[in-house]
């Protein structure tokens, strides 16, 4: 494979405001003493509200094994979809596919209020670079909303005051080599058992991947991508973190050009847009990235 570049994108945020709107993630809450939502409870009604829900994980089981100690009552991360709205941008926006599938934390405070956190159009919008005005991003957003009023009834969105971040993307490009009586799909696959390979024995897993059939390209695919070393420490004082995790890594080539291209939001976005302070969290965040990054730097040489 021959590396092409690698470009880090950025965009500076101006100052946070409360309007979920405006927000770059939102928290959704009500309070839930009786306990009558619940993970399972707030998956159905996002999947009658149009958005399936691949992946719905109690992460207080894995942690409370790995780690022997858990930091809330709750706590679940779920990855969700709506195939007709990603294929329709992915017509214009391939950089849909690093959202791609949308993430959100379930978590009850200790008021027994019961919260999910998910990006808001504003977030999908920075991150992405897709205008906010968009019919197909806004229709999203508002399965969303649609989602979190129906899984929590009565339940309102919060102030959030968290610091400000570049919305960095870390891309790559390459190209890739076919065997004569091979194909790109042969050689996309070869790449992605290269790639669980090298990040397995550093921590990350792969809750889910997907394959989209699209006319525009000769493949696109998404790998969904946790690291529960950095997930821990960060949902400990933020588990709004699950509007952002797993993330997303999309893996993409065009038809009549040979580039092929390889982009996830940049794990360190997390430390200014969770106005992370503490350092060991912050050391853990930057370390995930600076992994995740290695790894695809060499694959793509």
């Amino acid at each position: 494979m021959k590396k092409i570049y690698l470009v880090f994108i950025g965009l500076v945020l101006g100052a946070s405001v409360s309007l979920a709107s405006e927000q770059n993630l939102q928290i959704f809450s009500v309070d839930n003493k009786n306990g009558s939502i619940n993970a399972k409870t707030i998956q159905k009604a996002f999947t009658d509200a149009g958005l399936k829900v691949d992946v719905n994980n109690d992460m207080n089981s894995i942690f409370s094994k790995r780690y022997g100690k858990v930091h809330h009552k709750e706590y679940n991360l779920a990855i969700f979809t709506n195939d007709k709205l990603l294929k329709k941008l992915m017509d214009k926006y391939p950089s849909i596919g690093v959202i791609t599938p949308l993430t959100l934390s379930i978590y009850v405070d200790a008021k027994d209020n019961i919260n999910v956190s998910t990006l808001s159009l504003h977030g999908m919008s920075r991150i992405t670079k897709i205008p906010l005005t968009n019919p197909d991003l806004v229709a999203y957003s508002k399965l969303v909303d649609a989602a979190l009023h129906k899984a929590l009834p009565n339940g309102k969105y919060l102030s959030v005051n968290h610091g400000t971040s570049k919305a960095l993307v870390t891309e790559f490009t390459t190209e890739f080599e076919v065997a004569d009586d091979g194909s790109y799909k042969d050689a996309k696959k070869s790449f992605k058992e290269e790639f669980e390979a090298e990040i397995s024995p550093v921590g990350f897993l792969i809750p889910n991947s997907y394959i989209f059939e699209h006319d525009a390209y000769d493949f696109f695919d998404t790998y969904s991508i946790i690291r529960f070393n950095a997930i821990y420490p960060v949902s400990k004082n933020h588990p709004d973190a699950g509007a952002y995790a797993p993330f997303s890594v999309v893996i993409y080539k065009k038809k009549d050009d040979d580039t092929v291209h390889i982009a996830y939001p940049s794990i360190e976005n997390w430390i200014g847009d969770l106005d992370i302070k503490e350092e060991a969290t912050i050391k853990a965040v930057n370390e995930t990235q600076d992994l995740m990054k290695k790894i695809l730097n060499e694959l793509t040489e």
